[in-house]
């Protein structure tokens, strides 16, 4: 699919348990481009606040948060790993309290900020499948592609529990789907970057797709793009 040379840049956004981070890591792979987990890299700097107990709600904190931590990335495989300031936290990343903490530090301008212009770095050579909530309306606006998954907030839960364990030893579906909810209005309603689709995004509903037809149709953009591409076509 990539065999004239040319390797795209593709924003995928959406709210959480739309499928993004799968569809998006499938997508690299396919395509062997670089993939980013933007997701991720809130996550860590949410980890080290909770380790260091910061209020977030204080200016120094937040400054110190960001003037002293590192978060990168380092291939495994088809994957990749997390790394906090060296230390690999791919799985602690993923814990319940990390992820609520992680959409109030998305919240902060600063933090935002900083995390542009390491994304957009990221981004610049090309060949990268970036996920997250705010990368093709801001972190990538000339994406060649941005897409837009969602799905509806029961198949999200539902999605989000059985990631949990789904087996009742967790949270119960109505306290996760509650938890998916609020994240939804911070994340919609925040005054710097909320989610939201960019205006030229193609919005593919997952809730009915399994994963294979959710990347098959991102996959069916890419090719579209490239096949405009190599007839001359904008």
């Amino acid at each position: 699919m990539t065999s004239s040379g040319r390797k795209l840049v593709i924003a995928i956004d959406g709210p959480s348990a739309s499928g993004k981070s799968t569809t998006a890591r499938m997508v690299a792979e396919r395509l062997r481009y670089l993939h980013v987990d933007t997701g991720a890299m809130y996550r860590a700097l949410a980890l080290k606040a909770l380790r260091a107990k910061l209020d977030l709600g204080d200016d120094g904190s937040v400054r110190y948060l960001l003037e002293s931590s590192s978060v990168d990335f380092q291939a495994a495989g088809a994957s990749s790993r997390v790394l906090l300031d060296g230390q690999d936290v791919t799985e602690e990343i993923r814990k319940g309290e990390v992820s609520q903490k992680s959409s109030e530090i998305a919240a902060l301008p600063a933090v935002r900020r900083w995390m542009v212009r390491r994304q957009r770095a990221l981004g610049q050579a090309g060949g990268v499948v970036m996920e997250g909530r705010d990368i093709g309306t801001v972190v990538l606006p000339d994406a060649d592609l941005k897409v837009y998954l969602d799905a509806s907030s029961d198949e999200r839960a539902k999605r989000r529990w059985l990631e949990e364990g789904g087996d009742g030893s967790g949270r119960p579906t109505a306290e996760v789907r509650r938890q998916l909810d609020e994240r939804d209005h911070r994340d919609m309603t925040r005054s710097h970057s909320p989610l939201e689709a960019a205006a030229d995004a193609v919005t593919i509903d997952t809730t009915h797709l399994s994963v294979e037809e959710q990347v098959g149709k991102v996959l069916e953009e890419v090719k579209r793009i490239l096949e405009s591409a190599s007839e001359g076509t904008p």
